[in-house]
């Protein structure tokens, strides 16, 4: 072989030295603080994040090898989001994950740079997380649930399945700016209805579930009530508000599918299985370069109404054939 040939084959061989380096070498480990809006013993967080590790899976981020993700449950209370914000900031990872608006108020809390995705917010504007949902401009993206207004669509359904309702108590976190604009849009929509409506506040002081139980108890002594559980409240005391639907016989409207399976009535609101494998697509287009803030904030594309016939059974209601005809799973 000339000498000349043997360099230039020499250099091209180093040259390709660093690609099947690194090919070899393990990818670099990267670190989600995720911070979640339920507590970790129930039943609703877990199939979630099951979701969002099985999307992330897909996309080449398998946990322990490439990726780590440190959760934290909030179960929506100031106090312990703040408390974990603080501590999943500490642990300096690479991007951080939002379940519910009182989880992003705590992260922004505590980092205005770090990298956050949401899933489960009603009003990132209103909120100040984002500019706007078209160019969020900070360091803030992810997916809405629904604006305040698709509230009223659960006293709707009420009356429908319900159509002797005259009055509804109205379940909402009113420490959480969702759940009292919640109320406001459920409040709004009962005029035309006819139907009055009354706040019951939901919150995880060691005392409030004896609140709600003497509230709904005092509810129920009159006739043609039903309840409405709104997302800001989904989240506590959920068997115990199915336990005291089922004893008064009210019939009760909720946000989510997992409710109904549990035996709830009814529940109309987005897949949030389906909010949390997006939401692993922003988290891969992020880690592997992109911004928030040319991230677009996404609103739900697909809304879920769930019917558990069992409990309207239980509860002496027949469904309307209309209502029934729309739902897109029923429960025998």
């Amino acid at each position: 072989m000339r000498r000349r040939q043997f360099i230039t084959l020499l250099g091209g061989a180093a040259a390709t030295w660093p690609l099947a380096a690194r090919a070899r070498q393990p990818d670099r480990m990267r670190r989600i603080g995720v911070l979640m809006n339920v507590a970790a013993d129930t039943q609703l967080g877990q199939p979630y994040i099951a979701a969002f590790r099985e999307a992330l899976s897909k996309l080449g981020w398998s946990d322990g090898r490439n990726l780590r993700l440190d959760v934290r449950w909030g179960e929506n209370d100031v106090e312990l989001d703040r408390k974990y914000a603080t501590e999943l900031v500490g642990l300096a990872p690479d991007l951080l994950f939002g379940s519910g608006t009182l989880s992003v108020a705590a992260l922004r809390h505590v980092t205005r740079t770090l990298p956050i995705v949401f899933v489960e917010v009603s009003d990132p504007v209103g909120a100040g997380y984002v500019d706007s949902l078209a160019r969020p401009g900070g360091n803030v993206t992810g997916f809405t649930i629904f604006e305040y207004g698709f509230s009223g669509k659960w006293l709707e359904i009420l009356k429908q399945i319900a159509p002797g309702l005259t009055r509804a108590a109205v379940l909402r976190d009113s420490a959480n700016p969702a759940g009292i604009a919640q109320f406001g849009a459920i409040r709004a929509t009962a005029s035309s209805l006819a139907v009055d409506v009354t706040p019951i506040n939901v919150h995880r002081a060691a005392d409030n579930a004896q609140e709600i139980e003497r509230a709904v108890a005092s509810f129920a002594r009159s006739t043609n009530g039903g309840l409405i559980v709104t997302g800001s409240a989904s989240t506590v005391h959920r068997d115990l508000i199915i336990t005291l639907a089922a004893r008064y016989k009210l019939p009760t409207v909720y946000n989510s599918r997992d409710i109904v399976s549990a035996g709830g009535l009814v529940s109309y609101g987005p897949d949030f299985v389906d909010q949390y494998r997006q939401a692993a697509g922003y988290v891969d287009r992020i880690l592997k370069g992109e911004k928030p803030a040319d991230l677009p904030v996404q609103a739900p594309t697909r809304y879920q109404l769930v019917i558990n016939m069992k409990t309207a059974k239980a509860l002496g209601l027949t469904v309307p054939p209309t209502l029934l005809a729309r739902a897109d799973e029923v429960i025998e």
